[in-house]
């Protein structure tokens, strides 16, 4: 039987199913079509940096398009595309803090790409309270830009959550059959929040895929090992790409 190498294959797998001499199936017919969808279970293994409010952008005064600064767990790269972006050490939503003060409220837009390079955007309003942190919804991997419709009266900055993005689909809680945090063998109550399967998604809708967001705090140090159970539409015969990495990002690539 020949090895495939991807943990998450799409599409139909040849698996010669019977013609291996070690098989006591007696040698039926090749079946080189795949035998799925098999259950299948990917193992989500990170150790998420210290999330920070400025490793994005650090905090200005902008009226319209904020500078870019790469910090602590980010680093400044160039595309392949030419563009230069600001990397996160992995997919995980972004938040604005306000600085203290009456702030005007205005949408202040991200525009960067997810884990797998489609482009997305998020619109995240300032409100009207200084001195907060806002959290984002959607997972960013890289941010190309961020922008004001106008300007707030306080400064603002970009940074990192919590929130880390799933590497796979999820659209029920049912599938996440373990999250261990922090070498604890017991099951961490982590929040989830399942794909959001609005098509097409826009800047207000939630992630794609999902996320999760484990019960303390990410330190680069605690390791998050979940098991991720995957669905025939993930994985198998009858795989397609939304069953696996949901919906297309907000911008088309």
């Amino acid at each position: 039987m020949p090895q495939f190498s991807d943990d998450l294959f799409l599409g139909a797998a040849q698996t010669y199913m019977g013609v291996n001499i070690n098989n006591p199936l007696g040698d039926p017919a090749p079946m080189d079509l795949g035998v799925g969808p098999l259950g299948r279970i990917y193992v989500w293994d990170v150790v998420p940096l210290t999330k920070q409010t400025n490793n994005i952008a650090l905090s200005q005064s902008a009226v319209s398009t904020q500078t870019l600064t790469a910090g602590t767990g980010t680093t400044s790269v160039v595309r392949p595309d030419g563009n230069t972006v600001v990397q996160l050490d992995c997919p995980r939503a972004v938040s604005i803090t306000l600085a203290a003060g009456s702030p005007v409220n205005k949408n202040y837009t991200i525009t960067g790409y997810d884990y797998y390079g489609q482009p997305m955007s998020e619109v995240i309003a300032t409100g009207t309270t200084g001195g907060v942190t806002i959290n984002g919804k959607k997972a960013f991997y890289q941010v190309l830009s961020a922008s004001l419709s106008g300007a707030t009266s306080v400064a603002i900055s970009l940074g990192t959550t919590d929130i880390l993005g799933i590497p796979v689909r999820i659209t029920d809680r049912g599938y996440i059959d373990n999250v261990g945090w922090n070498n604890v063998l017991a099951e961490d109550a982590a929040t989830i929040v399942v794909a959001d399967t609005t098509s097409p998604a826009t800047t207000g809708t939630g992630d794609v895929r999902g996320t999760l967001t484990p019960s303390s705090a990410a330190d680069g140090t605690k390791r998050l090992v979940a098991a991720v159970l995957l669905p025939g539409l993930a994985v198998g015969p009858n795989a397609t790409r939304l069953g696996a990495l949901g919906v297309n990002q907000n911008l088309v690539s």
